[in-house]
This record gives C-alpha cells, structure tokens and sequence, in this order.
C-alpha cells in the first residue's frame, strides 16, 4: 500500500512538474496612456516572432494610465517585468526609491533607451475657429486649453517644457517663460491624470478648443472618431519626447524571466518593432524605416530637453516636484 501511495505521489509530482514546464512565460508590461494601440500591434508580433525562436508561446500583460501614476503603483509594488514611460523621470524614480532598477538604466539599450521618439501637437475643431496655430494663440482670452497634469502625466510635462522652451526660443528670460506657461495652464478648465483621458475630456465630453498632446495620439482619435472632426496643427516648437524603456531587475530577477523582458525590448528596435511604431504614427530609430514614412512626419525643429533644461532628474526637481515652479504657477487655479 506505502508503495502504491508512493508511486501515485510521485506520478502526480513529475506531471505537476510538467505543467509548471509547459506554462508558458508571462510579462507584465507597466506603459502610459497613449501607447494602447501601439502595444497591441507589437506584442502581437512579439508572441510570434518569440514562439518562433523559442518554440514556445509567451503571455504579455498590460497596464496603462498616467505615466507617472504607473511607475508609483510599481514602486509600491506593481510587479512590472518591464516599464515602458514617456519620459526618462519616471524611470528614474525606479531607481531612486527602491532600486527597481540601476542608475544607469538609459545606458543599457540605444538612444538613450527610447526607441522612437514623438512631437507635440494642437489638436483643434475643424476649421480651427480659434485660428490657433502657435503657443501664444494658447493664451489668447477665452480659448481652453485641455492637458493633462504635469504632476501625473509625462505627457502634460512635455506641454510645458515646450511651452517653457518657445519663450526662451524666442528671446524671453526665465520669469517671462514662468508667467507664459502659468497663464497656459490657468487656461485649463481641467486637468486629467493622463493623455488618454484628456483626450476623452476633448473629444467625447467636447470640452474645450485644443487639446495638447502627442502626435501619435492624433492617428489615434482620427481612427476612433474619425479625420474630419478635427484638424492637427504643428506649433513652431516641441521638445522631443524620447519615450524610454527598461527592464525592471528587481521583479525579473525574483521571477526569472530577465531573458525574456529583455528581448521583449530589444525587438522594438528591430526592423519589425520599429515598422509598427511608424505605423502607429511614433517616429522610428531606424532612418530607412523613417525615410519610407515622411508623409506622416513633418519635419519639425525639435527642442533638446536635457540641451535646453538640464538632465532629467533636475528637471523633475526643479519643475514637478511637490513645491516645485509647476506647483508655484499653478496655486489659486
């Protein structure tokens, strides 16, 4: 009997065995707000070139919001595999409180780990009745401006550094950008917690004459609500949103599946990867990729952030922290 209890034991132990073998890999990919629709053509070409080369099938999760609202809920232990941001703060707030990740993540892939970049654009009602073309147009009496939160969302960060960086562009000092970008955000008759959202306010609730956002997300209303119910217009000057990447070590290494997260973002520099990101209006790495889309990207004189502002993390400090400039020009709305 004790050997026939044995020998069921053990057949039921090597077919658990095998059931944890054939389960397949699964990441878990922490992203911002805008990037659904690029995500859900990537990682559908990700499972197949991975089933490919591994002969086996692999599961890809994902969770977007605001950016920085994300990379707080892996902080506070959001088992993210890997974390896929609109600016490089949010990464390194991974790094600055509980290690998640080194402090030289930016180091480990190319371009600075963002494999496309982005520009901002105005989106407003057809026919443009504000006639809004530039940023001073923005803050012009009775024109509401809709932009997420800087505090929340990378995407409201980089409407303000380019707001910031047109007065400075322009001729203007320090304390002239600082009132020019406070009356941009007093414009405001609201501020949701990401780009998605804001979007929403604009579009579905028809809440105000402008929406501030990435040009990516401009394809991306024009296939959910079609082209003719607004027109894109390019301002004379955006900072360059480098959207990075990066594998989050501490959860990859508990889980082991850093071989796996690891090639899950290096192939969003491959010829495949960065196709689909052209095809999602993101502005590919590749220059023969890049040179075959030229229609859909004008050439826009891009402003550097770290040239104009400073690296990352001193932009963060001095600009979104809590007390920082955004909190100062923006108390009493």
């Amino acid at each position: 009997m004790k050997k026939l209890v044995s020998a069921s034991l053990l057949a039921a132990g090597l077919a658990l065995a095998g059931v944890v073998q054939a389960a397949p890999t699964t990441l878990l990919n922490v992203s911002y707000d805008v990037m659904r629709d690029f995500y859900k053509d990537y990682n559908a070409a990700f499972q197949k070139h991975w089933e490919a080369e591994h002969k086996e099938k692999i599961t890809l999760q994902m969770s977007f919001g605001g950016s920085s609202k994300q990379a707080r809920s892996v902080i506070d232990g959001l088992p993210a595999d890997v974390i896929t941001m609109n600016m490089a703060t949010d990464i390194n707030a991974l790094a600055d409180h509980g290690k998640l990740v080194p402090d030289n993540w930016v180091t480990r892939l190319p371009n600075n780990s963002a494999p496309f970049t982005s520009a901002t654009v105005f989106i407003v009602r057809k026919g443009n009745p504000k006639a809004l073309k530039d940023w001073p147009d923005l803050l012009k009496d009775g024109v509401q401006v809709i932009v997420p939160n800087p505090k929340t969302s990378g995407n409201g960060r980089y409407t303000y550094l380019s707001a910031w960086g047109y007065v400075l562009k322009n001729g203007g000092d320090e304390n002239k950008a600082k009132a020019f970008v406070g009356k941009l955000f007093k414009q405001a008759p609201v501020l949701d917690t990401g780009g998605r959202a804001a979007t929403t306010t604009f579009m579905t609730n028809q809440i105000g004459d402008v929406l501030v956002t990435f040009e990516n997300e401009a394809e991306m209303i024009a296939r959910e609500f079609g082209r003719d119910q607004f027109e894109v217009i390019y301002p004379s000057v955006s900072a360059e949103a480098e959207p990075p990447v990066s594998v989050v070590d501490k959860v990859v290494d508990k889980k082991g599946t850093r071989a796996a997260a690891e090639e899950y973002l290096k192939y969003l520099w491959s010829p495949e990867g960065q196709e689909i990101a052209a095809n999602n209006y993101l502005r590919p790495r590749d220059p023969a990729v890049l040179a075959k889309y030229t229609d859909r990207f004008p050439k826009v004189d891009f402003l550097s952030v770290e040239k104009t502002f400073g690296n990352w993390r001193d932009v963060q400090k001095t600009h979104f922290n809590d007390g920082g400039v955004f909190d100062q020009i923006y108390t009493g709305q």
